[in-house]
């Protein structure tokens, strides 16, 4: 997963609150491989009718090349399929603009390079209304988490950690990875101090076993 600083695109309003992950991406597409893409399966019964035909006046049929979604309080709420993220990153979404996210999915989101940018309800509002008239160009600035769209600028709320994962791509194993020489000092210190709390390796416990008996 590559990192990013700034993102440009395309912004386009979804006027709905509690968008839930199985609207996302309904269950019955679970079962495809990732490998396959899941970028046709988003929002999938809100943007194609019964026969599955796209509904004209739908946002993200309006303006399908849209990298920017606005929407309502509650976004990513519901179960915690990360096939949900997916579906958002393969149609090439990249930020997702709202005034709250379910807590899954927003770390799912994270975790795959995706922006849950949270804003307060009369930032959405103004956005939704300069939305109103079509899409706009919107510009999004991770290090000083800010949204440019047309002449207003709104800060965005985000976990200083997500920030540094966002910038840098990682996942929570690269997180992890980074901290690896404070990981090895704390491990040193903690075995010179309880050498008795870190298990006997295997072949060390047979060494040891083989040596008593020798004795």
């Amino acid at each position: 997963m590559s990192g990013w600083r700034k993102h440009s695109g395309l912004a386009v309003a979804l006027d709905r609150e509690n968008v839930d992950t199985d609207q996302l991406i309904p269950a019955r597409f679970m079962s495809t491989p990732r490998s396959a893409g899941y970028g046709d399966f988003l929002l999938h019964d809100m943007r194609k009718d019964s026969n599955g035909t796209p509904v004209p006046d739908f946002p993200l049929n309006v303006v399908p090349n849209a990298s920017v979604l606005i929407s309502r309080r509650n976004f990513g709420s519901g179960s915690s399929r990360e096939a949900a993220v997916y579906a958002l990153v393969d149609f090439g979404i990249r930020v997702v603009i709202a005034p709250s996210f379910g807590d899954i999915f927003a770390s799912n989101s994270v975790n795959n390079g995706l922006l849950p940018a949270r804003v307060s309800e009369a930032e959405v509002d103004a956005a939704m209304a300069t939305l109103a008239v079509g899409a706009k160009e919107v510009t999004v600035d991770l290090t000083d988490k800010t949204i440019r769209l047309g002449n207003t600028t709104i800060e965005f709320t985000l976990d200083d950690v997500w920030q540094q994962k966002l910038i840098n791509g990682w996942d929570d194993i690269d997180l992890t990875q980074n901290h690896q020489q404070a990981i090895l000092a704390f491990r040193a210190q903690h075995v010179a101090g309880m050498p008795w709390a870190i298990p006997v390796q295997q072949n060390d416990f047979r060494s040891a076993g083989r040596d008593t008996v020798s004795q």
